[in-house]
């Protein structure tokens, strides 16, 4: 049994609400820049760049985040979010400008790579200010708002770098983020403040800062179901509009126009099954909830594939969408509450990482599966990681700055 929420809620501070825009706008500003060389692969391509040097290009500002994202959460947990979060965009916005005068692929892709490093700090950061501005009854539903930065960078970018890269030129999306991120790192500066830290009883200092990693396997064991469960969410947003076009054989424009929807529905369930969570008072078991339902929605989308039920098939397909990005929010704030004040920043880099590596995977893995077994049969394989998750759940939530939270 999970511990109810208070009767009568902690008041949320109004510059929480106002910190917490801010952080979702400087997530989304530096997903813009990483998002920008993806959306230039048609027009790279077809200027004669290949196709697979020009996917390199795309994955280079996400691999610099690999790189720095546990370094930017420890500089976090040191010197506060405030900071870090503005010169981290400050970064960003050098590099982004810094890709345009760059002549040549190798050059392109090393300031590319720099220009997602210094993104990455608003990935830990921002989660910290949730984390320590909000209290824990309202944590779920703007861990999930903030959890919306991502798909609202990609949305930008989606809508805004193939049309200026056709009507002035490729170098002009890379302006763009570098004037949103320049304008973010200023506004962040302005408004956002470091969260006060509890402090630690009387006796307990050494317990309150020691690594919550040593202390058992909680942080471990979430790192691990967050891990697994990326699998379904980066299946469907990989293979299914391709799944849609050629298995199914649908219009690419109705298929386009279906996955968008999915994406759409999927970002406002993030901020419903967030306050679910807080209503409930556990992450864990509503993430436990999350796991079953994706094993049920991914195995049931691969019968309606492997009979062709085209309606039903785009109805579960939405439906799975959904499941299969509700945990993020979840899972980053059970990380970011069982790691404590002292130890969020660099714990949610290692949560952020963890997803990272295995997205990174997806796409060879289950293109594989798919060559061999096709769309229907791989989707139904896909459901086992979500049920190898569920073993692996904690039983309980852990609150490291509340000992006595269950």
């Amino acid at each position: 049994m999970s511990n109810p929420v208070a009767t009568h809620p902690t008041r949320t501070p109004t510059r929480a609400w106002v910190m917490l825009a801010l952080g979702v706008a400087a997530q989304a500003a530096g997903t813009l820049l990483v998002s920008t060389p993806a959306y230039l692969i048609p027009m790279l391509h077809a200027e004669g760049m290949p196709l697979a040097q020009a996917g390199l290009l795309a994955a280079a500002p996400t691999f610099g985040m690999v790189l720095t994202l546990v370094a930017w959460g420890a500089l976090a947990d040191r010197f506060g979010e405030r900071w870090i979060i503005a010169g981290g965009l400050a970064l960003t916005a050098v590099f982004a400008f810094a890709a345009v005068p760059v002549d040549g692929y190798a050059g392109l892709a090393v300031v590319l790579m720099l220009g997602g490093a210094a993104s990455a700090s608003t990935n830990a950061a921002s989660g910290r200010v949730v984390v320590g501005w909000f209290p824990r009854e309202r944590r779920g539903l703007a861990m999930g708002i903030r959890q919306m930065s991502q798909p609202l960078g990609v949305a930008v970018a989606a809508l805004t770098v193939p049309a200026l890269a056709s009507d002035v030129g490729a170098t002009a999306p890379f302006v763009l983020s570098g004037a949103a991120a320049l304008v973010l790192a200023g506004l962040c500066a302005w408004g956002i403040r470091n969260p006060p830290r509890p402090s630690a009883p009387a006796g307990a200092a050494a317990a309150a800062t020691a690594n919550p990693y040593a202390r058992d396997g909680f942080l471990l064991r979430i790192h691990l179901v967050s891990a697994l469960l990326v699998f379904p969410q980066f299946t469907l947003s990989t293979f299914g509009l391709v799944w849609f076009t050629a298995g199914m054989r649908w219009d690419a424009t109705a298929a386009g126009i279906l996955v968008a929807a999915s994406q759409f529905v999927g970002a406002v369930g993030r901020i419903v099954i967030g306050h679910v969570s807080d209503r409930r008072g556990t992450r864990v078991g509503v993430l436990r909830q999350v796991a079953l339902a994706g094993v049920v929605a991914m195995v049931a989308l691969g019968a309606a594939g492997w009979a062709h039920w085209d309606a039903v098939a785009a109805a579960v397909f939405v439906i799975a969408a959904t499941i299969s990005v509700a945990d993020n929010g979840l899972a980053y704030t059970s990380v970011a509450e069982a790691a404590g004040s002292r130890w969020a920043g660099r714990a949610l880099g290692i949560q952020n990482t963890g997803q990272f590596l295995s997205a990174s995977a997806v796409g060879p893995l289950v293109g594989a599966l798919i060559t061999v077994a096709g769309y229907p049969l791989a989707f139904g394989l896909v459901a086992l990681t979500p049920l190898i998750s569920l073993g692996l759940l904690p039983a309980r939530d852990r609150h490291a700055d509340d000992p006595d939270a269950r």
